[in-house]
């Protein structure tokens, strides 16, 4: 049975310039150029370039004397009246505010080096193999199969897809009729450019290619083609005594063979790949400086321009609001609207960059010995609610001001969620960051012997040594982290 009522709640809603806040938040400074760029075309009454002055006692003037009447003449003359009320060009351009906004940063001279970026060009690595390929004397159809094959190269130049497969590509799509054989014929063509490797389909045929390219009937190589074609799992878990065992081989053959093997490459085609891989530049969001045994914090704003209201736009709405028919009215709530968000927008900038500095100069009070030393082990333990508590900012506000957000240091350029670690208590009952810890694994395997390296288990007896009282499992997790494998595959000859 439906009911009608009445009732009444309390909701909590986000405002519209929340929302904007909240989303130019999370952004960091290398998104935040393309973002400005974007409300720029949407908004017209945004506009890049200094504040105007003046303008404010002229506007005031007309709208004094063009004050709504109660005889005129159209529809709607409330709401008509409301909007000139609340039409000020003060709301917009004001001598008093604060320059903070702008997101300028005049912070070079004419002694700066100038540095652009050069633009990369060069063949693509299909394209590299497709040339190689057309200086063999193939029919069209066979060029057709040859395209499908090198189509399927992926950037490592691996051949991910199988024969059977391409067969039906070639059958369905462009109507080409062959068979497995033709298609393997010319795989086999493909193997034979370069680089060495090219169209492999695993790891162990990649370096078998390569090393039958290069065979020039030395033992060192002939053992290591043995190896990996027989020996293969035994290899990569690095069980080599029993490969010495059944290939009987001195300690010396054995290490010579598999530095043959070492030293190819698993990955032929990233050479040619990285000149059409976008790379992803970093832009510091934050740049801290030592002046003096001082630490200074700056927000580096350079990607940003300087942002105002458009006077054009302001000088239109003070022109609307001269005529009073409904044409005019409707014009005057347009030009406003768009005056309101610009006037919006420039304000969550401000608040923006307010809030980022806020946070960091916060972070930086708290690790104010790691940001002054840049010793990973003098950072203190730290989650989000340690800095949202001292700065009085919700959490989640935090958590978007260290996602994807970077600070410049003295001892190089870190990602600020790097920062926040967790607790671990020592036997002194001190709490010392998981950073620290990782800090000492990681120490202690790069300085281990690599024909015996620690074991977990070691690993964990020496944490608890120097008073870092853990699990094997934990020790585990950490070493997982800092993705360094498992001593067995960390031993070497």
């Amino acid at each position: 049975m439906l009911k009608q009522g009445l009732h009444q709640k309390l909701l909590q809603k986000l405002s519209p310039q929340q929302i904007q806040l909240m989303k130019l938040l999370q952004v960091p400074t290398t998104s935040l150029e393309q973002r400005i760029k974007e409300e720029l075309e949407n908004n017209p009454a945004l506009e890049e370039g200094q504040d105007m002055t003046g303008l404010e006692d002229t506007y005031q003037a007309s709208t004094d004397e063009s004050e709504h009447t109660e005889d005129t003449p159209f529809e709607d003359n409330e709401n008509f009246e409301k909007t000139e009320e609340e039409i000020s060009l003060s709301d917009y351009m004001s001598e008093d505010d604060d320059p903070y906004y702008k997101t300028h940063a005049n912070n070079t001279s004419a002694d700066d080096e100038q540095y652009e970026a050069p633009i990369t060009q060069g063949t693509s690595f299909h394209e590299h193999l497709m040339t190689q390929i057309s200086f063999n004397d193939l029919s069209e159809k066979e060029m057709t199969v040859a395209n499908t094959v090198i189509g399927n190269i992926d950037d490592d130049g691996y051949l991910r897809r199988d024969i059977d497969s391409m067969c039906d590509d070639l059958a369905f799509s462009q109507g080409v009729m062959t068979n497995i054989e033709e298609i393997t014929r010319i795989l086999e063509l493909v193997q034979d450019l370069e680089p060495a490797g090219v169209g492999a389909r695993d790891l162990r045929e990649c370096l078998l290619l390569q090393l039958k390219k290069t065979n020039n009937g030395e033992k060192t190589v002939t053992d290591a083609i043995r190896i990996l074609e027989d020996f293969f799992d035994e290899f990569t878990k690095k069980h080599y005594d029993k490969i010495q065992k059944r290939l009987s081989l001195e300690d010396e053959e054995l290490r010579d063979s598999i530095n043959e093997i070492l030293h190819l490459n698993p990955k032929p085609g990233n050479a040619y790949a990285s000149v059409t891989r976008n790379m992803r530049a970093i832009t510091p969001d934050f740049i801290l400086d030592m002046v003096d045994d001082e630490i200074h914090l700056s927000l580096n704003a350079k990607n940003a321009p300087q942002l105002r209201v458009s006077p054009k736009y302001a000088e239109m709405l003070e022109s609307y609001g001269k005529n009073k028919n409904k044409e005019s009215k409707d014009a005057a709530l347009f030009v406003k609207q768009k005056l309101d968000s610009a006037k919006w927008f420039i304000d969550a900038i401000k608040q923006r960059q307010e809030t980022l500095m806020g946070v960091m100069s916060t972070i930086l009070q708290y690790q104010y010995q790691y940001f002054k030393e840049g010793d990973e082990t003098k950072l203190r333990p730290m989650i989000l609610k340690d800095i949202a508590d001292r700065v009085g900012l919700d959490i989640s506000t935090v958590s978007r001001v260290a996602n994807s957000k970077y600070i410049q240091t003295h001892f190089g350029t870190k990602l600020l969620k790097d920062f926040f670690s967790e607790s671990l208590s020592t036997d002194s009952g001190e709490e010392v960051s998981t950073r620290e810890v990782k800090k000492i694994l990681q120490d202690q395997i790069e300085g281990e012997s690599k024909k015996r390296p620690l074991t977990d288990d070691r690993l964990t007896e020496i944490l608890r040594e120097k008073g870092y009282n853990i699990a094997r499992r934990t020790v585990a997790k950490y070493r997982e982290q800092l993705d360094i494998p498992v001593a067995r595959l960390r031993k070497e000859l």
